[in-house]
C-alpha cells in the first residue's frame, strides 16, 4: 500500500515535471512507470473482484463467465481499466498505442505467451497432425486476433457445457481482448460480410455443379492354347465378333472348324470420362464418354456368338463397335438419377447402365475385384448392357432394397441398325430387344448381402450375321452361343436364316457376398434361365455357377486378391437347337486369379491370370490360357 501510494505521488509528480521541463527521455520513463503501476492497479482489483466471485454458487459462476465471454466477445465488457487517475500525457498514450500497431507480435511478447497458454490448456488451435500448436515465430496483428478469436470461441463453448474456466483465463482474455480490439472487430467484419456473400449466391445461383470423373487403362495382354481349338462356326476368315454359324447340310451338325495358331500379345487402352451434373445437390445427371481400341487376343478361340465370353478382361475392349479397334469415341452413358421421397430413387434416360442397379457384387466389381467379363456378373445376364427407359430404386428398410428397371436396347458398342432398337422407329422402345428386371437385396449385417434377380428378355431374331438367329452379344441368356429352329428347320436348310423369330426368356439369378473376416470373403453365384424359341414354341435350359475366394488387404490396405471358379454356360435341355455354344457335349469351366494392387490413391497394378479348360464346350479342346496386367488410372 505504501509502495502504491509512493508511485502514485511520483506520477503526480511527474506530470509537472514533464510539463516544466518537457525532456522526451524523462517523459518516456516516467510514463512507463506510471504504465506498470496502473497495470498491477487493475490487476488487483480484478483479483479481488475474482476472489469474492468465489464465493457466489457454481450455477451462478457459470452464468457470469457465459455473460463475460460474450461480453469480451462483443466488446462491451464493463473493464476496470480507468486511466482517467493516472497522471500520463495523452501525446505520450496515443504514440504508444500506434507503435504497437504497426508491430507484429513476437514469441518475446507477453501477448503471445498469454495466447500460447490458452491454446495449450484449451487446445483452440491445433496446426499439427497430433492435435498440437507449435507456434515459434512472430505472427502479424491480424493473425494473432485470428488464433484469439478461435481460444474465445473454445472457452465459450466449455462454459456452456457446463466447465468451470479460471478467473486468471478470464482476465487473460479480458486483456487480450481489450489489446486488440480492432483487430478482432476487423475479422469479424470480414467473417459477416463472406458469409453475406455465400449467402448471396446461394440465393442467386445461376450455374449447376459439373463434376468430372475420369478412367483410364492400359491392358497388356496374351492368350496361347496347348494344341489347336475347335471352335463353331462357318467362316474364320472375318472378325471374331461377326463370326456366322452354320450347320452341315447332310448332317444338320453344327460347322465345327480349327484355329490352329495362337494370337499375338495385344497392347490397348480404354478411357472413360464421367461428367456428373448435379442441379440441386440430390440429383445427378451422369454423362460419360469411352474411347478404346481393345480387341482381346483371347477372342481368336471363339465359336460365333461367343465374342468376349472366356479368359478376356473387361477393359480390354473397344469402346465403339466391338472388333473394330478403331478408337471411336461414343456416349458409354446417359441418364438422370433423382429422389422421389425419403426412399425413392428413379433412374431415366436413354442410355441407362444396367450394371449399375442389378447383379452386384462386393467381390466381382470389376474396378478391384474378379476381371473378366464373364466372372464380373452372371453369364446369363442381361441382354442389354445399356438401354433407354427407367429404373426404380426403393429403399425399403436398412435391410431390404428393391430395384426394379425396364430397358430397351440402346448399347454403344453395337452397329446400329440392327441393334439399338429403343431409337429405331421400326422397333421403339416396347419392339426390339428389351428386358424387365427386379433384383430383392438383403443385408442382415455389414458383412453379408445376398440378392435374389428376375429378368424377363424379349429377344430379338436380327442379330447381325444372319437372320432367324437367337443369341450371341445381346443374347443373354444364350450369349454363350446361338440357336435356330433346329436341324431340318435352320441354317442347314437355308444357311441365311435360321428359321425363328423373336423369342422370349425367363431368367432367374442369386448371388451374395460375405465378408467373413476383415482379410477374408467368400462370394457365389448362380443362374438359371429358359429360353423359349418361337414359333416352333420350344425351349433351351441353361445353367451358369460361380464361386469364390476374396482376401482383402493382402499385401497392402485397400489391395484384393480374388480366386473364381465359374462354369458359364453348361446347356441342360434343348442341345439339338444350338448351332453354337453346345460343342460336343462337354462343359467348359474356369479358373480365374487377380490381385488389385493400388500403388497409390490415383494408379493401380491388376495383374490376372485365366484359365479355360474345355473351351466352347469341347470336351476334347486343349486348355486356353491367358495372361493379363492392367495399370489403372483414376482421378
Amino acid at each position: 500500500m505504501r509502495l502504491n501510494k509512493a508511485v502514485e505521488l511520483f506520477c503526480f509528480n511527474s506530470k509537472k515535471t514533464t510539463k516544466t521541463y518537457g525532456n522526451l527521455s524523462l517523459i518516456f520513463t516516467s510514463n512507463l512507470i506510471c504504465l506498470l503501476w496502473g497495470t498491477s492497479v487493475i490487476a488487483s482489483e480484478i483479483d479481488e473482484e475474482q476472489s469474492k466471485s468465489q464465493i457466489a454458487s457454481p450455477a451462478s459462476n457459470e452464468l457470469n463467465q457465459i455473460t463475460e465471454v460474450n461480453q469480451i466477445k462483443n466488446g462491451t465488457a464493463e473493464v476496470s481499466n480507468d486511466f482517467s487517475s493516472r497522471p500520463e500525457t495523452p501525446d505520450a498514450m496515443e504514440q504508444i498505442t500506434n507503435v504497437k500497431q504497426l508491430r507484429d507480435v513476437a514469441p518475446t511478447d507477453w501477448a503471445y505467451e498469454a495466447l500460447r497458454s490458452l491454446v495449450e490448456r484449451y487446445g483452440c488451435i491445433a496446426g499439427y497432425p497430433d492435435q498440437t500448436y507449435r507456434g515459434s515465430q512472430a505472427l502479424t496483428r491480424y493473425e494473432f486476433a485470428a488464433g484469439l478469436n478461435s481460444c474465445l470461441n473454445q472457452i465459450e463453448r466449455l462454459i456452456a457445457a457446463s466447465e468451470t474456466v479460471p478467473g486468471k483465463d478470464l482476465n487473460t482474455i479480458r486483456r487480450l481482448n481489450e489489446e486488440f480490439a480492432a483487430e478482432l472487430a476487423a475479422i469479424e467484419g470480414r467473417t459477416d460480410s463472406l458469409e453475406e456473400r455465400v449467402a448471396i449466391l446461394e440465393d442467386n445461383q445461376f450455374s449447376t455443379t459439373t463434376k468430372l470423373n475420369g478412367l483410364v487403362w492400359f491392358n497388356l495382354t496374351g492368350a496361347a492354347a496347348d494344341g489347336d481349338v475347335l471352335v463353331e462356326t462357318s467362316n474364320l476368315d472375318v472378325p471374331s465378333v461377326i463370326r456366322p454359324p452354320g450347320r452341315d447340310p447332310v448332317t444338320g451338325e453344327p460347322t465345327v472348324l480349327e484355329v490352329t495358331d495362337d494370337p499375338e500379345i495385344t497392347f490397348s487402352d480404354l478411357v472413360w470420362l464421367t461428367f456428373e451434373t448435379s442441379f440441386t445437390g440430390q440429383d445427378i445427371l451422369t454423362t460419360r464418354l469411352a474411347v478404346g481400341n481393345g480387341d482381346s487376343p483371347a477372342n481368336v478361340f471363339a465359336s460365333a456368338g461367343t465374342y468376349n465370353t472366356f479368359g478376356i478382361p473387361f477393359t480390354d475392349q473397344t469402346a465403339g463397335v466391338q472388333g473394330q479397334g478403331n478408337s471411336e469415341v461414343v456416349v458409354h452413358e446417359f441418364a438422370y438419377n433423382f429422389p422421389v421421397g425419403d426412399n425413392f430413387r428413379f433412374v431415366v434416360g436413354p442410355q441407362i447402365n444396367w450394371y449399375r442397379y442389378f447383379d452386384q457384387n462386393a467381390y466381382t466389381f470389376f474396378l478391384t475385384g474378379a476381371s473378366s467379363f464373364n466372372s464380373i456378373g452372371s453369364s446369363l445376364s442381361n441382354a442389354i448392357d445399356r438401354g433407354s427407359g427407367a429404373v426404380i430404386s426403393w429403399d425399403i428398410s436398412d435391410k431390404f432394397k428393391l430395384n426394379v428397371g425396364y430397358l430397351g436396347e440402346s448399347t454403344e458398342f453395337l452397329p446400329s441398325p440392327p441393334f439399338n432398337t429403343a431409337s429405331d422407329p421400326e422397333e421403339g422402345l416396347f419392339g426390339g430387344t428389351n428386358t424387365s428386371t427386379a433384383e430383392l437385396t438383403y443385408s442382415p449385417t455389414d458383412t453379408v448381402n445376398a440378392r435374389l434377380m428376375y429378368n424377363y428378355t424379349h429377344l430379338s431374331s436380327d442379330v447381325g450375321v444372319v437372320d432367324g438367329i437367337i443369341g450371341g452379344v445381346t443374347g443373354e441368356p444364350l450369349q454363350n452361343g446361338l440357336a435356330d429352329a433346329g436341324p431340318g428347320r435352320g441354317l442347314d436348310i437355308d444357311p441365311t436364316d435360321g428359321g425363328l423369330n423373336d423369342s422370349f426368356s425367363h431368367t432367374l439369378g442369386f448371388n451374395f457376398d460375405w465378408a467373413i473376416a476383415d482379410k477374408f470373403g467368400i462370394f457365389a453365384r448362380y443362374t438359371y434361365a429358359s429360353i423359349t424359341l418361337q414359333p416352333i414354341d420350344d425351349t433351351v435350359n441353361v445353367q451358369s455357377i460361380q464361386a469364390g475366394l476374396a482376401f482383402p488387404d493382402v499385401g497392402k490396405e485397400g489391395a484384393l486378391g480374388v480366386f473364381s471358379f465359374l462354369v458359364p454356360f453348361d446347356v441342360i435341355s434343348g442341345e439339338e437347337f444350338l448351332v453354337a455354344g453346345v460343342g460336343d457335349g462337354g462343359t467348359q469351366y474356369e479358373f480365374e486369379a487377380s490381385y488389385y494392387y493400388p500403388v497409390n490413391d490415383n494408379i493401380a497394378l491388376v495383374p490376372a491370370f485365366y484359365l479355360i479348360s474345355n473351351p466352347n464346350n469341347f470336351e476334347e479342346n486343349p486348355n486356353i490360357y491367358v495372361g493379363n496386367l492392367r495399370m489403372q488410372f483414376s482421378f
